[in-house]
């Protein structure tokens, strides 16, 4: 039976009983591709700080990534659980971990200090944040942080380990420990946090939404959907409810992903929204079709990573970085995002 976005049907939800050594290699290649992904892929860093980045922002980030999808992989749930859970993970970070979501001066020591006006023009009143800024970070943990690296490596896995747990309880145990001493670093640091302390209604705000969206993403219906319709006999109708290619679903996402900065202010944000609802939406009604399968979802995760490689030439790193050391960071962004996505595309032809 098809699992929702997976194309290969349910797993068994035990852990691999592969050797140990095997189980882990997706393990670190995540650990150390989330935070890549989620701070380096779009220009954030010069080349030089991409290793200091995976140091200390790998336990959190990556541990984020795994739980993550160790959760609704044991729970045998597709992406709609995936995207709901690191929705919920977006929301914890940058409401409870870093409060960038309510640190008005979060951004003032960086390059991007001028975009606190633009910032401003969407405060929700009452809670004191940007909902420009809140689709923002929470879109971008959605899909860079948790969803591209997990598409990626399971990309490179063969059919029956993409959909199955990587680890058993005392690695996740493990795991855990470290996402939470990663949080609580970036909670304590002076360059984290900030010395920002958010009020008690905008964390009683950001732990409800949180609750919400983990509440949804366990709810059973996303376990084990129904199978797809049979296709007609007739080859017209067949070819119409066929899924179409994977590099136009991808093309489709990195298109979206240009018209959310159409415009500022509440309506740039309301297209934005509509927009996102609008590509949620096709993705979802594709991966009902016949034919669709995991380079559809690698085309699908991947694109948002393109997009982030593509602008990197066009923004600034957090901090001043001289021009040559800039654009050799930005190179190297483009050389990994290719070999990433191609290698993954490579490794399912092969499967």
């Amino acid at each position: 039976m098809p699992t929702d976005l997976n194309p290969t049907g349910a797993v068994p939800p035990a852990a691999d009983r592969l050797p140990m050594r095997r189980r882990l290699v997706p393990v670190v290649a995540l650990l150390m591709l989330a935070p890549w992904a989620a701070e380096c892929s779009w220009g954030g860093f010069a080349l030089h700080d991409f290793l200091p980045v995976l140091i200390f922002l790998g336990p959190m980030y990556g541990g984020a990534a795994i739980l993550v999808r160790e959760t609704a992989r044991r729970l045998d749930a597709g992406w709609p659980a995936i995207v709901l859970l690191a929705a919920g993970f977006g929301v914890f970070q940058a409401g409870l971990v870093d409060q960038s979501l309510f640190n008005p001066n979060y951004l003032d020591d960086t390059q991007y200090a001028d975009t606190r006006a633009v910032a401003e023009a969407t405060l929700v009143p009452g809670l004191g944040f940007s909902l420009r800024q809140a689709f923002d970070y929470v879109g971008n943990h959605i899909l860079l942080t948790i969803c591209a690296p997990i598409v990626l490596v399971e990309s490179f896995l063969g059919p029956r380990r993409r959909l199955r747990p990587w680890l058993g309880r005392p690695g996740l145990a493990v795991v855990g420990v470290l996402y939470l001493l990663g949080s609580l670093l970036i909670f304590a640091a002076d360059g984290g946090r900030k010395n920002f302390l958010a009020g008690p209604l905008q964390l009683a705000f950001a732990v409800t939404v949180i609750l919400a969206l983990v509440a949804t993403a366990l709810l059973p219906r996303w376990r084990h959907p129904h199978p797809r319709p049979a296709d007609s006999a007739e080859p017209g109708v067949v070819a119409a409810r066929r899924a179409p290619h994977p590099l136009w679903v991808g093309l489709m996402v990195v298109l979206v992903h240009l018209g959310t900065d159409l415009t500022p202010g509440w309506p740039g944000v309301a297209i934005a929204l509509a927009l996102a609802a609008t590509a949620g939406g096709l993705v979802a009604y594709w991966a009902a079709r016949a034919g669709w399968g995991q380079r559809h979802v690698l085309a699908a995760g991947s694109a948002s990573l393109v997009s982030a490689a593509g602008f990197a030439y066009l923004v600034p790193p957090y901090s001043p970085a001289s021009p040559a050391a800039a654009l050799a960071g930005d190179v190297a962004v483009t050389v990994i995002t290719v070999a990433l996505v191609g290698g993954g595309w490579w490794r399912l032809r092969r499967t």
